[in-house]
């Protein structure tokens, strides 16, 4: 067994995965002059926040806003990316019954879309939740916790048709957990309050209207990191997938290679999908496996669309709540930052499909997917057929963790059984089945390198949520890192 070594003699950390969270504790490491050893599958780093050329501009995979109200966060991202970003005004919309609607919800526009007699049968319907004081009682469930914020008419209208595509179960059947996370306390009394503040409230994630963006892709930040390892002492194999965990009883030792090569670590960070790390360690007891198999990842199949026009529409992307409509999401990466377009006068589009593994979908040839990518575009009216010049399809495996009811008495049998190990840090969005954002999952990283680097940290990394928040709070605006402290 090989065994990397520090030149004074302290062992060496491996990290598997290069996405955010993995970038992120090797760059963390490195800087603490420990040596590391990223581990990536695929050919790149970044994961689902990686940045490729098409067609002579720069895209991500899907829309990728950075925003965070850490200070410990905001100044590693600036510390990466340096001034080198601009701040992006977000537009986002929602396209239902052939109009748009403001994302997040306003209550004048929506409600004036739908037509008075329409806008009545919804107020109405939320007038009957307030009464019956659902959101006192106990939801489980995404659809009731929905209804009883914005009453049964506006959640079929605006939250059941897309969250039943990009998750691929009934809305019944995924937890209220993921909209605690991502619609948080707004609703259409926070909507209404809104508009009488005169609109601007910030209050919430949700509404958080501008973001830090790099002027070469999101993906940049992760590629430094990467350059950063390296020429620091460390080292960045891409295309080297894990085969398993190298163990002795309840402590890792190290990693075994997809080439049978083994290699001794101090500690081993894994951001790889938690199913599939719990499928390389030896000696996994039954009920474990159990808990393991319940737990599904969503698939994404991104369809880029280069368009003859530069100003298509002004959105940055659109949820597409549509159900005649197969695609959930479109993204113009023409309304990002311009030096992504890289001069070019086309438009890019990208329109996300969702599915599992076991889903016919998922086995399309490209043609098939850009053919339908073609017709659903033309559709909304947003472009013409004859504005398309060409197409590429792109599959993303196991990009969102699955909220199903129940979920977290599952997860919470495999995190016991992880807890277990010796020198084992579980991260990101992946690794610790949590839908994360960029910032989550960075901060992640973070807590994990200095849960490692013998600086003492004990950082419960499993207790790390999306909603947790910092006795600080800080914002990057056009001229740096502005912070504050948070009110309580």
């Amino acid at each position: 067994m090989s065994r990397p070594t520090t030149p004074d003699g302290r062992g060496a950390v491996a990290v598997i995965g290069a996405g955010p969270a993995g970038a992120t504790a090797a760059y963390a490491l490195a800087k603490k002059n420990v040596e590391v050893h990223l581990y990536e599958a695929s050919p790149w780093v970044g994961g689902m926040s990686r940045s490729l050329e098409l067609w002579g501009q720069t895209v991500d995979l899907g829309p990728h806003r950075f925003f965070s109200s850490d200070p410990r966060v905001n100044r590693l991202w600036l510390e990466v990316v340096g001034r080198d970003y601009q701040m992006v005004d977000r537009l986002t919309r929602v396209f239902f019954r052939n109009k748009f609607y403001p994302y997040p919800l306003k209550a004048a526009e929506t409600l004036r879309n739908l037509g008075v007699v329409e806008a009545a049968r919804c107020l109405a319907s939320y007038a009957r939740e307030r009464v019956t004081r659902r959101h006192s009682a106990h939801q489980d469930a995404f659809d009731d916790w929905v209804v009883s914020r914005f009453g049964k008419r506006l959640y079929q209208h605006f939250f059941k048709t897309y969250t039943e595509k990009l998750w691929g179960i009934p809305a019944g059947d995924l937890d209220a957990e993921f909209a605690a996370q991502r619609i948080k306390k707004f609703s259409l009394g926070e909507a209404v309050r809104d508009v009488l503040r005169g609109g601007g409230s910030q209050r919430h994630a949700t509404l958080v209207d501008q973001f830090a963006y790099p002027r070469q892709g999101t993906g940049v930040v992760y590629d430094r990191m990467a350059a950063h390892v390296a020429s620091h002492g460390g080292s960045v194999h891409l295309r080297t997938p894990i085969d398993s965990l190298v163990t002795t009883g309840k402590r890792v030792r190290g990693v075994r290679l997809a080439s049978g090569e083994v290699r001794e670590y101090d500690a081993v960070i894994s951001s790889m999908p938690l199913t599939l790390l719990v499928g390389r360690l030896a000696d996994v007891p039954d009920d474990v496996r159990e808990a393991c198999a319940s737990l599904t990842f969503r698939n994404t199949v991104l369809v880029y669309l280069q368009i003859d026009e530069e100003h298509l529409f002004r959105d940055n992307w659109i949820y597409v709540h549509s159900s005649e409509l197969r695609t959930g999401r479109i993204t113009n990466f023409r309304n990002w930052a311009p030096s992504i377009n890289q001069g070019k006068p086309h438009t890019i589009l990208a329109l996300e499909y969702w599915c599992f593994d076991e889903d016919e979908f998922w086995r399309w040839d490209d043609a098939r997917y850009v053919s339908l990518a073609k017709e659903e575009i033309a559709r909304t009216k947003l472009v013409r057929p004859d504005q398309i010049l060409d197409g590429k399809a792109i599959r993303l495996p196991r990009c969102y963790p699955v909220y199903r009811r129940g979920y977290r008495e599952q997860l919470k049998v495999v995190e016991d059984f992880l807890r277990g190990y010796e020198n084992l840090e579980v991260i990101g969005r992946y690794g610790a089945f949590k839908y994360n954002n960029q910032d989550h999952s960075i901060l992640m990283g973070m807590l994990a390198a200095e849960n490692v680097a013998g600086d003492g940290a004990r950082h419960d990394l499993w207790e790390i949520n999306s909603d947790y928040e910092y006795q600080e709070s800080s914002a990057i605006t056009e001229t740096g890192l502005v912070e504050h402290e948070r009110k309580r």
